[in-house]
C-alpha cells in the first residue's frame, strides 16, 4: 500500500508542524484510495500537547458522522512530532485503533506514513506503507 500526497497538501502540513510548534499538531486526512484531496487540522486537546495529540472527540465524531452522510471520506490522521523522527512512538501504538487508517507523521521537515493494523511490524499495530509525493505544479493546496 502507498499513500499519495500532493506536494502543496505536504508542505502546508509541514508549515502547520512548524507554527504549531513545540506542540504536536493534529489532524484528518480526506480521500479516497490512498490520495489524499485535502486536509483539515483539528484541535489537540491531549493534556501535555508538547509530548502527545488527541484529536477532540467531538470534532472527530461530527466527520465520521459527516462521512457516514456522504461527506469527505476519512483515509486518516496526521500529527507531528516536532522534536523527534516521523516514526510512530509506542503512545500513537497505544492511541491506535487496528482500523487500515493512515497516520501520517510530520516533523516540519520529513514526513512518513504508517496503516494501523491488527499486528504491525511496529509496535504491533503498524505498517509503513510508501509515501508517494506527487508535484502540484505551482497549484495550491485545499484545505
Amino acid at each position: 500500500m502507498k499513500l499519495v500526497i500532493s506536494s502543496a497538501i505536504l508542505d502546508d502540513l509541514q508549515q502547520l508542524a512548524h507554527e504549531t510548534a513545540p506542540e504536536e499538531a493534529c489532524g484528518l486526512l480526506f480521500g479516497d484510495n490512498g490520495t489524499v484531496s485535502h486536509f483539515k487540522a483539528m484541535l489537540n486537546v491531549a493534556e501535555n500537547r508538547l509530548r502527545h495529540f488527541e484529536i477532540d472527540p467531538g470534532d472527530l465524531i461530527a466527520a465520521e458522522r459527516a462521512m457516514r452522510n456522504e461527506g469527505p471520506k476519512i483515509i486518516g490522521y496526521f500529527h507531528s512530532h516536532p522534536s523527534g523522527a516521523v516514526e510512530p512512538s509506542e503512545t500513537d501504538a497505544a492511541m491506535a485503533a487496528a482500523d487500515e487508517r493512515i497516520w501520517l507523521i510530520i516533523n516540519g521537515e520529513e514526513a512518513a506514513a504508517w496503516q494501523a493494523t491488527q499486528k504491525g511490524e511496529i509496535y504491533g499495530r503498524f505498517d509503513p506503507i510508501t509515501l508517494d509525493c506527487q508535484s502540484t505544479k505551482g497549484q495550491t493546496a485545499d484545505n
